[in-house]
């Protein structure tokens, strides 16, 4: 967005500015003929996602586990059977490099076991062990928990409509970014 303003303030009926509000406000004041609707709206989800990233997830620190360490053991438990390093790598939106070494941190804590495949030798099958599967069905209500206490501040069709709106954005920007890459 080109830079971060010193702070905030105060709105009409007591709510305060958000950063990326403050950050919209210098640039029309140095380039007022310019739309900056689409920095409203990616820069608000970039802040949005850096300052989860930042806090981190509370249940997942107290278990040891890092977001993604979860994401891929949280795959393999939804799904309900065994996923190649590729296959959990297009579930988690993962680098297979990153996935490879999640896994062996998860193999190693006896949380995901290999098999090797009866036809291929060079596949690998992986899944829960019953320590893993057990650890993410006890993580998941408290995370839902820390989760729904970080969107406390939305009621919750605001919650439904914010949903909605980010998987309006999302399946559009699935189906065409690779197009506004090239």
């Amino acid at each position: 967005m080109g830079g971060t303003p010193a702070g905030g303030g105060e709105l009409a009926g007591g709510r305060r500015e958000d950063t990326v509000a403050a950050v919209v406000r210098q640039w029309r004041a140095v380039h007022p003929g310019l739309d900056t609707g689409p920095m409203e709206v990616i820069g608000r989800i970039n802040r949005c996602a850096a300052l989860l990233q930042q806090a981190e997830d509370a249940p997942l620190r107290r278990a040891g586990l890092s977001r993604p360490e979860f994401d891929l053991l949280g795959a393999l438990r939804r799904t309900g059977h065994e996923l190649t390093p590729g296959e959990l790598a297009r579930e988690t939106f993962s680098s297979g490099a990153a996935v490879t070494k999640r896994l062996k941190q998860l193999t190693e804590r006896g949380l995901v076991e290999r098999r090797g495949d009866t036809r291929d030798r060079r596949v690998v099958h992986l899944r829960l062990t019953d320590t893993g599967r057990d650890l993410v069905d006890g993580i998941l209500p408290a995370q839902l928990a820390y989760e729904t206490a970080v969107l406390s501040g939305l009621d919750g069709p605001e919650q439904g409509e914010l949903a909605a709106l980010l998987g309006e954005l999302l399946a559009q920007l699935e189906g065409r970014l690779g197009a506004l890459r090239a």
